[in-house]
């Protein structure tokens, strides 16, 4: 009897032993857009037929770089950069190390955002811009500079930064860093809250700016994203607390008659629809439609 207590015990004694596992490593998104980058201020940088667009695409690969060197340095086992401006074939891929994957082009879901899901720690935001309602930013729009005059979420004027901090949100994720002008991290700190940031430049109206130097940019972005991704456990991913309601306004009249046939939209002023998402990765996904479809798309 003694002896089988004995065991009893030494076998409950093994039972309550801690499991040891392997701790997850860091994982991280890095986000770029390209109107934010240091020098940027007309299309002669952003597309492929501006005179200067294939030295900025320089630029603002090193941005981005800067980032991941900082994460790599912060721990991160994994990195995942999405290329989110223009064509989404801006960043120079084989400049990047081999482990970190590249999301390119478009359509794809989560837009700005592709590619991230709730396995990852923390988002970075690289070369951001303002929104279209403000009248400070350089080159400022929300999705669509040609069709749309403004996106609000519960009320709230959205620019790509915080919508795609929302996204973000969804997943658990917290937006840790941004980089861009200066009236591109004023707007996003005012909606989701402090976040650590670059300026890039200031501006001085929509194509013009003082801005800082490529290498001075690319010198500060490792220590904000150090810094950031060093408080991600303190800082709140950024969710918009439910029912979610969208209103997107339209420059044009059409879209917004066109879409109010179907019954998720309602048509709340001549140039706006409203429609109510259950969740973001739904309202990117509606928000994805609306500027990819097209009545010509033909194979």
């Amino acid at each position: 009897m003694r002896r089988l207590s004995c065991l009893l015990v030494a076998a409950a004694c093994l039972t309550l032993q801690p499991v040891h596992t392997q701790p997850r490593g860091l994982k991280v998104h890095i986000s770029v857009d390209m109107e934010g980058i240091a020098g940027v201020v007309t299309g002669d940088q952003i597309g492929p037929a501006g005179f200067e667009y294939g030295r900025f695409r320089e630029f603002m690969t090193r941005e981005a770089l800067a980032a991941v060197a900082a994460a790599k340095e912060a721990g991160a086992t994994e990195i995942v950069v999405a290329d989110a401006h223009g064509n989404g074939e801006n960043l120079l891929v084989e400049q990047f190390p081999a482990d970190v994957k590249i999301v390119r082009s478009w359509p794809r879901k989560l837009e700005m955002m592709g590619g991230i899901d709730q396995t990852f720690d923390a988002a970075v935001f690289i070369g951001y811009h303002a929104s279209t309602t403000n009248p400070n930013g350089v080159r400022a729009h929300t999705f669509s500079s040609a069709t749309l005059t403004k996106v609000t979420l519960n009320g709230v004027e959205m620019s790509e930064g915080s919508w795609n901090a929302a996204i973000a949100g969804h997943f658990n994720v917290p937006a840790v860093m941004v980089s861009g002008d200066d009236a591109a991290v004023a707007e996003i700190r005012k909606v989701i809250g402090p976040i650590d940031a670059v300026e890039t430049k200031t501006s001085l109206g929509f194509h013009s700016a003082i801005t800082r130097t490529p290498a001075a940019v690319q010198a500060e972005i490792g220590p904000a994203v150090k810094a950031g991704l060093a408080k991600r456990a303190t800082v709140k991913p950024y969710k918009p607390q439910g029912p979610l309601v969208v209103d997107v306004t339209f420059k044009h009249y059409l879209p917004a008659e066109v879409l109010a046939y179907l019954p998720m939209f309602e048509r709340s002023s001549a140039h706006s629809v409203r429609f109510r998402p259950k969740d973001m990765a739904e309202a990117a996904a509606v928000m994805q439609f609306i500027g990819e479809y097209r009545p010509d798309l033909a194979p």
